[in-house]
């Protein structure tokens, strides 16, 4: 497993933002303690927590850029089926 500090768009380390790359090569998103978003390594398909993808404005920010979308482009997504609202903790 592989953890790193999430970087902003200047290049610098954000504190309590982090990508995973776990063993079966998911990408997570974690903001703080809660996993946000997970990219499937198999897929490509995209997760985000039910409870938490859109807790804060902080977690929206880093949430957007680690996506690279908007969050009118997620909210289409969820809508469309897209992406799929679960249990990521």
């Amino acid at each position: 497993m592989e953890v790193e500090n999430m970087t902003n768009k200047n290049g610098n380390k954000v504190p309590n933002q982090f990508i995973i790359i776990d063993d079966d090569e998911n990408i997570l998103f974690q903001s703080y303690h809660s996993i946000i978003a997970k990219i499937d390594g198999k897929n490509g398909k995209i997760y985000l927590d039910v409870n938490y993808w859109d807790y804060s404005k902080t977690t929206g920010k880093y949430r957007n850029l680690f996506l690279n979308e908007s969050k009118a482009e997620t909210e289409r997504k969820i809508k469309n089926g897209e992406y799929k609202l679960v249990n990521l903790n």
